[in-house]
């Protein structure tokens, strides 16, 4: 009865999917499986005992380069797994040699992508330690780096199965020139985004204005920035058209201009008129919030139609739009204190009508 159950086990085993016996395709699924073990065993003792080494370190640099090649280290268990699967069902020619080294490009191209995201922070410090201490440009130069990585790795695994890049794109002709022509307005953005950076026109989170587009800078791509206007909608621009257009950027300014007029009735008095522009004068020359290093002027310049008028020029000594707020109504209070002081009033726009009597001739 035993025998005649292995005879039948047997019969099974030796039964050939795609010419191969099905115990040899058994054997490699353990192979396969075996190296699967060999990977976890790895991971759990090797690499935890090398974590715990690292953080033993002084260094952080060396806990970065164990995260950026833990992964690609525990991938090469089945890319063994792999080449040992097909090697023990005989099937080595080129393309199980080119599928391997393919695989080896991907794990090494992996590794370098990975080294990229964990020394990012590293780059925004480097460059604004040692450059023009801007965070967009460390973005900037970031991006450009996997963006050269993952074509890199792209390049070499074409080339790995045979195909000719170079030859790819130079048999493209009128195509490959029809291309370089559609690519040329995403160079000009490139190279845009670059003259921003560099140039350090504005930085995220900085009130910008670009011809119609006015907001705030929500981030700065390769090939456009994100602007979020004030009614919350989002503008974007090229950067190739910020790079040639003015730029007006209020989050640079550290102090706000104020323009006014004061228009008083007509029928103030000079002596009046000239206490009220005198106290005003007085009043922003020792206010706390009026910038005392740049001009201010309250003359009594202009008759308009309705009112004698007072202009005032000023600066406040911030740029925040609140505390701007906050100074104006505060100026504007003191100044409705001064004037109600004195024998005059606000004037508003008016019209006076003069009805002429007929003077009656007696007979």
């Amino acid at each position: 009865m035993k025998n005649d159950i292995l005879e039948k086990l047997l019969e099974y085993l030796n039964i050939k999917i795609l010419s191969l016996p099905l115990y040899k395709i058994f054997i490699a699924v353990f192979i396969f499986f075996l190296f699967l073990v060999f990977r976890k065993a790895f991971t759990f003792y090797i690499l935890k005992t090398l974590k715990l080494f690292t953080r033993k370190t002084k260094t952080d640099i060396d806990d970065r380069i164990f995260k950026a090649l833990k992964e690609p280290l525990k991938f090469l268990f089945i890319i063994g797994g792999v080449y040992f699967f097909f090697y023990y069902l005989e099937i080595r020619g080129e393309i199980l040699f080119h599928v391997i080294k393919a695989l080896l490009i991907f794990d090494m191209f992996w590794a370098f992508y990975n080294m990229v995201n964990v020394f990012e922070d590293k780059v925004y410090h480097l460059i604004g330690k040692y450059g023009k201490a801007s965070r967009e440009m460390a973005s900037f130069i970031v991006k450009i780096t996997k963006v050269f990585i993952i074509s890199l790795g792209v390049i070499s695994l074409l080339q790995e199965f045979g195909i000719n890049v170079t030859g790819f794109l130079a048999s493209l002709g009128l195509g490959g020139l029809a291309f370089a022509l559609a690519a040329k307005d995403t160079a000009a953005n490139i190279f845009g985004g670059i003259a921003i950076l560099t140039d350090n026109i504005f930085k995220i989170g900085e009130w910008i204005r670009v011809g119609d587009a006015e907001g705030v800078v929500e981030d700065i791509g390769m090939r456009t920035t994100k602007i979020r206007a004030f009614d919350k909608r989002l503008i974007i621009v090229p950067n190739a058209v910020i790079a040639n257009s003015n730029v007006e950027n209020f989050s640079r300014r550290d102090k706000r201009r104020v323009v006014m007029r004061i228009g008083l009735v007509y029928n103030t008095s000079i002596e009046t008129l000239k206490e009220v522009v005198r106290e005003i004068r007085k009043m922003l020359l020792n206010h706390p919030n009026v910038a005392k290093d740049e001009s201010l002027l309250v003359y009594f310049d202009e008759y308009e139609d309705s009112a004698l008028s007072i202009f005032c020029y000023f600066f406040t000594t911030t740029a925040n739009w609140k505390e701007y707020l906050e100074i104006r109504e505060d100026i504007n209070l003191k100044i409705k204190n001064i004037i109600e002081k004195y024998p005059t009033d606000f004037a508003f726009p008016s019209n006076s009508i003069y009805f002429e009597t007929p003077l009656k001739v007696e007979k």
